[in-house]
């Protein structure tokens, strides 16, 4: 069991390579083959692999998730000599809060490699009852694969495409053969780096090689029968799921007449359905994953004020139809997925909204999202295309977009200097998603912390800096521009020597120190931003400027920061924008953005110099 000579030798050389990981897949192999059982396709995921340790010592946690609609066969590790391997496994419910139950379960092991060079073979069977839910086979992992390949055998019976994706910076070598009534697709790749451990990375769909498996139809008995050979065979599935739910509820009517009485119009009575499903209906379920695709009845959602993006979606779409509105279920993939509904399978959606058809207009309405206001559209589905139900058809719409300045975010600092402090009268305003993000991140504080840390966000968490006299528009209201007006005293900003004032007037200073120095993936932020500063600092008589920082700005595709100090009348006015254009900082982008955070930092470590007349 312990490790040869060689093994060491080999860890060490790989540790060389691989200095930030402990565990690297010297071999790692998937066969993927196909059966019919229960009038259904099954799949059987075989995997193996042979894992190293590469540093001293490791403990790592070894995971296999799965559901109702598949099981582990096999989960089973050896030692180097191929004995059996008594380390335990647990099996257990994969649960959100313990209050929502699905049927997402984890088997794992926690897993000790007790030196360096220390080796274990891995074994295990997933087995899915039906190929539907099998849509992707991913090349890359958690860890290191010196050697991986996939195999999959296709039978006569079966006709399956497979899209290969994200192939274009990877050597991957593929093959194919006859071998009696199978063929067989073999795909090989060598020195394949882990998953990127990157926060605010678009979805894997986007950035690492897979193989989207579309399993068209298969013969059985003679019998020809369709999976998903198109998108309407896709919508026939989702719509056979929704089209039977019970709508039939006196307790939906009843909330319905009463949030809809002393609405003088239509749009107040789906706003006043919209609100109280996005205030009153707690969301707590999983994004991704295939733990379930059928909405839970619209009265059971009402009842326990719970639900997940189908149970909300729905219990939106039936209290506008009670209400007398042509409101319909509505499937979409969030910005994290790549792909559209020009590709029948699961994988291509994992989220449910609802749609309203009003005046030869559809709106869009994701009572997921907290505070977004009628009309409004969060970034993560700006953009993606929508499949909408139609009786026995389907309508595929895109989300409308939006610009960076429908979500502007400004602060305004009229400032004097008394007693070495800068003080004066401040307001902020958020507008669009801003907006929203402030809304939920302030509603959902405690009511007795509330003004406690609303004083905390405008300091920016600065001690130096003391917050008083807030007064604010209604911080409950999801439509109007939100304003918080207040007195703000800056200490410590303010140093004199002989005949000189130094002055650091910027005190929260955005985005710095924010670069991208070995980042492999696109940055995404949660919106488009518009970010605009003002400070205008009154000049202390007897007093003139030597020196401001210098101005600089900087305008891409994806991107634009400028930054400005000038002398107007008795004022130092310094202005600032950090405009994200499109949610995203591109790789291609991190020259150019690294470059002006540099020269942002360098306006930030520099004070304005006042000299005495």
């Amino acid at each position: 069991m312990d490790p040869t000579p060689e093994d060491v030798s080999k860890a060490k050389e790989l540790r060389s390579i691989y200095d930030e990981e402990d565990i690297v897949l010297l071999e790692s192999d998937n066969l993927v083959t196909f059966a019919i059982e229960d009038n259904k396709v099954a799949v059987n995921n075989y995997t193996t692999e042979h894992l190293m340790n590469i540093n001293y010592r490791s403990d790592i946690q070894k995971p296999i998730f799965y559901d109702g609609e598949s099981k582990i066969e096999k989960f089973q590790f050896y030692y180097r000599n191929k004995k059996e391997a008594r380390i335990l496994s647990k099996d257990v419910s994969y649960t959100d809060n313990d209050l929502f139950h699905n049927d997402a379960r984890v088997k794992f092991a926690n897993v000790d490699f007790p030196t360096q060079g220390y080796t274990y073979f891995f074994e295990s069977i997933k087995h899915t009852k039906d190929i539907k839910y099998f849509t992707s086979i991913y090349f890359t992992s958690e860890y290191p694969s010196l050697s991986r390949k996939i195999v999959i055998e296709i039978p006569e019976w079966l006709h399956i495409e497979l899209f290969e994706k994200n192939f274009e910076n990877f050597d991957i070598q593929k093959t194919e053969e006859q071998v009696g009534d199978k063929k067989i697709i073999t795909y090989q790749v060598s020195n394949l780096d882990a998953y990127y451990d990157e926060k605010s990375s678009p979805g894997p769909s986007y950035i690492y090689p897979h193989v989207l498996l579309l399993a068209k139809d298969f013969t059985y008995k003679g019998e020809k029968q369709i999976l998903f050979n198109e998108t309407k065979d896709l919508y026939t599935w989702y719509r056979s799921l929704t089209k039977d739910i019970n709508t039939d509820s006196e307790l939906l009517t009843q909330k319905v007449t009463e949030l809809t009485a002393g609405a003088t119009s239509d749009e107040e009575k789906i706003k006043n359905i919209y609100y109280w499903v996005q205030d009153n209906i707690r969301y707590i379920a999983f994004e991704d994953g295939i733990a379930g695709f059928k909405p839970e009845t619209a009265e059971n959602v009402l009842k326990k004020r719970y639900g997940d993006c189908k149970g909300m979606a729905n219990l939106a779409k039936e209290m506008l139809v009670i209400a007398g509105f042509d409101a319909r279920l509505t499937w979409i993939g969030t910005k994290r997925i790549a792909y559209n509904y020009s590709t029948p399978s699961l994988a291509v959606d994992n989220h449910m909204i609802c749609t309203l058809l009003q005046d030869g207009k559809k709106i869009f309405l994701d009572p997921t999202e907290k505070f977004n206001a009628f009309g409004e559209y969060a970034e993560r589905i700006q953009g993606k295309q929508s499949m909408i139900e139609d009786n026995d058809s389907f309508l595929l719409e895109e989300v409308p977009t939006s610009t960076s300045s429908r979500n502007k975010e400004s602060f305004l600092f009229n400032a004097t200097i008394t007693n070495e402090e800068i003080e004066g009268l401040a307001s902020r305003a958020y507008e669009g998603e801003s907006r929203a993000d402030f809304l939920y991140n302030f509603n959902n504080l405690k009511s007795n912390k509330k003004q406690e840390a609303l004083k905390n966000y405008l300091a920016s968490y600065n001690r130096n800096v003391l917050i008083s006299d807030i007064e604010t528009s209604n911080l409950e209201n999801r439509e109007a521009k939100i304003d918080v007006n207040y007195a703000l005293k800056h200490s410590n900003a303010v140093s004199s020597f002989d005949n000189e004032m130094y002055i650091d007037l910027d005190f929260y200073k955005e985005f710095d120190n924010y670069t991208f120095e070995e980042r492999q993936t696109n940055y995404n932020f949660a919106y488009k931003k518009d970010v605009l500063t003002e400070m205008r600092l009154k000049i202390p008589e007897t007093y003139t400027v030597s020196t401001l920082p210098e101005s600089f700005s900087v305008d891409t595709d994806n991107f634009k920061i400028s930054v400005s100090l000038e002398k107007e009348s008795d004022y130092i006015v310094y202005k600032k924008e950090f405009e994200i254009k499109k949610a995203t900082i591109t790789t291609a982008d991190f020259e150019a953005w690294n470059a002006a955070i540099t020269k942002l930092n360098a306006i930030y470590n520099e004070q304005i110099i006042l000299t005495k007349s």
